[in-house]
């Protein structure tokens, strides 16, 4: 059974950074497709940025390109969100998912297989 473990999650002023990580176990890290959602209070769970199994490839929300980069470190089994220029519509709990079949891009929520419990970014104005 794969486990994720959110962390770096904090208070943090409009205009500052975080770097959220997300830490593997229990499974092949390096062939899963790795995403990054998040849910704001009192709103739907909602895509932020994907990356493939082997990071060559990436993908972004509109909300946050050009502000967030999303990477992994396959001999760390990790993967990371730097967050720069956070908003504080950037609020919300982030979840990292793993899709464990094909290795690709995906942006919905239903194309992963696990998911961790989440980390919460407030940003404060």
């Amino acid at each position: 059974q794969v486990q994720l473990v959110e962390s770096g999650g904090g208070l943090v002023q409009a205009g500052g950074s975080l770097r959220l990580s997300c830490a593997a176990s229990g499974g092949t890290f390096s062939s899963y497709a790795m995403g990054w959602f998040r849910q704001a209070p009192g709103k739907d769970r909602e895509f932020v940025a994907t990356i493939s199994y082997s990071g060559s490839s990436t993908y972004y929300a509109d909300s946050v390109k050009g502000r967030f980069t999303i990477s992994r470190d396959n001999a760390k089994n990790t993967v990371y969100l730097q967050m720069d220029s956070l908003k504080p519509e950037d609020t919300a709990v982030y979840y990292c998912a793993a899709e464990r079949f094909w290795g690709v891009l995906v942006t919905t929520q239903g194309g992963y297989d696990y998911w961790g419990k989440g980390t919460l970014v407030t940003v404060s104005s």
